[in-house]
């Protein structure tokens, strides 16, 4: 019994020896001594080893606060009917609000075909299963630079003679976050020109008179850093 306690002594006294000549506390402004006070420094000492309390001067800084650095929105749609009409769009919300919409689409007539956001991203059916223009201000149909307009009124892309379509637009009204959002709903191109509203037709005023639905997409979001096909 006294040859444990003797070790059990000696133990603690190594202890003590080994911290107070530690590397790190031999830079402290208050080294472990005789008269270090109780409320700044307090050593415990046992067979298990010995534990420390630092002054507060060393304590850990508190964290700064995490920055969220939010990524770049984008959506691609590929747009697919029953003729040879086919083709990619994609659309890139900027800081500001603004949308861009990049478009190139194979396979039409020559000329001005009608381009709308429609309600529903909804292809079960073809194109007819996609719903009217999306107009969540309930107005009529017009042109992109309307104020009267439906927020899916993109008016009109226009093919070249080989029927290939390729046009840059910029819009306010089909954000990708948010009420009145693109995600779940779909674009539209069209048989015919958009009349934007101004031809007199009866269905000027609701559909542009733009025509049958050649070829239509539902759309994926996604952000560049995650998929390929985003950047």
């Amino acid at each position: 019994m006294q040859a444990a306690l003797a070790a059990m002594a000696a133990h603690a006294i190594l202890c003590f020896t080994a911290v107070n000549h530690h590397p790190f506390l031999s830079q402290l402004s208050n080294p472990i001594s005789a008269s270090s006070s109780p409320s700044s420094l307090s050593l415990h000492s046992s067979f298990h080893g010995a534990s420390l309390k630092l002054p507060r001067q060393f304590s850990a800084a508190a964290p700064k606060p995490l920055t969220v650095v939010a990524a770049t929105k984008k959506a691609v749609a590929v747009l697919k009917g029953s003729s040879d009409v086919e083709g990619v769009v994609t659309l890139t919300q900027d800081d500001d609000g603004r949308t861009t919409v990049t478009v190139k689409v194979n396979g039409l007539t020559p000329g001005k075909h009608g381009f709308h956001l429609h309600e529903y991203g909804d292809t079960t059916n073809g194109c007819m299963s996609t719903g009217a223009h999306f107009n969540p201000k309930g107005l009529t149909h017009g042109a992109p630079k309307d104020d009267v307009r439906h927020a899916g009124d993109l008016g009109n892309i226009v093919a070249n003679a080989d029927g290939v379509a390729e046009a840059t637009i910029v819009d306010n009204q089909i954000p990708l976050s948010g009420p009145n959002s693109v995600v779940g709903r779909a674009l539209v191109v069209h048989e015919l020109e958009d009349d934007l509203g101004k031809g007199g037709h009866e269905l000027s005023l609701t559909t542009g008179n733009a025509g049958g639905r050649l070829a239509c997409a539902s759309w994926l979001i996604c952000l560049k850093e995650i998929l390929p096909v985003c950047k």
